[in-house]
């Protein structure tokens, strides 16, 4: 394999301007448990938050930017997001 062959990663940690996006049931407090779980591993940017529910009502979405430091910490909050039962989609 050549230096021309070796592709960059596709994220450059740290990152600071993380993109996630959390779908999940439409249940009281969903906003709150997913800024109260991204804060546990990561540096969130609560000036970025957007939320909404689908047409049906049925899911909310909730979007923000945290500081990304690695593979691991993005693991350990999507497994932590996902334990909740109540999170059906980490982006």
């Amino acid at each position: 394999m050549t230096q021309t062959d070796v592709k960059p990663p596709k994220i450059e940690f740290p990152c600071p301007d993380y993109p996630i996006k959390v779908i999940g049931d439409t249940v009281v407090g969903f906003k709150d448990t997913v800024i109260e779980i991204l804060s546990k591993y990561a540096k969130v940017d609560l000036s970025t938050l957007a939320e909404r529910q689908s047409k049906e009502g049925k899911y909310t979405t909730v979007q923000l930017h945290i500081i990304a430091t690695g593979e691991d910490q993005l693991h350990n909050i999507n497994s932590a997001l996902r334990a909740t039962g109540i999170v059906k989609l980490v982006i």
